[in-house]
């Protein structure tokens, strides 16, 4: 009997802080769980000695390229992105370094303005893949 769900756990995102798993494939599907701006080695937030911003928008994107790799995708993959930041105004500077990420067609994508996020985050964003042709 196969399993329904598959674990995706790459050690080169950073290790779950609470109860979640870095990914979950079921079929050619995954579903990424949120990552924030944690550099993986340290455990420790990204820019936040001076609230940095794109230097934790690029860490958020290179923590998701590294579990969607761990599935056997990449961030070609992707179909839906959910963004959340505790800026609105950090919306453009998402939209700029995306595209050093991300390729047309874009996923389909959200962005919802939050009051905060863990460890003093100032942008998580999450993912599903879709890894069929």
């Amino acid at each position: 009997m196969t399993k329904l769900k598959e674990v995706v756990s790459s050690v080169n995102a950073p290790e779950a802080i609470g109860t979640y798993s870095q990914g979950i494939k079921v079929g050619d599907f995954v579903w990424l769980s949120g990552q924030i701006p944690l550099d993986p080695s340290t455990m420790t937030i990204v820019g936040s000695d001076r609230g940095n911003v794109d230097a934790q928008i690029r860490q958020v994107f290179m923590n998701l390229r590294s579990v969607c790799e761990a599935s056997g995708g990449s961030l070609d993959n992707v179909i839906k992105l959910n963004i959340y930041l505790i800026n609105m105004d950090f919306f453009s500077r998402v939209n700029e370094i995306m595209t050093e990420f991300f390729c047309e067609p874009f996923p389909a994508r959200a962005a919802v303005g939050v009051s905060s996020l863990p460890k003093g985050a100032l942008i998580e964003a999450e993912a599903v893949l879709f890894l069929g042709n």
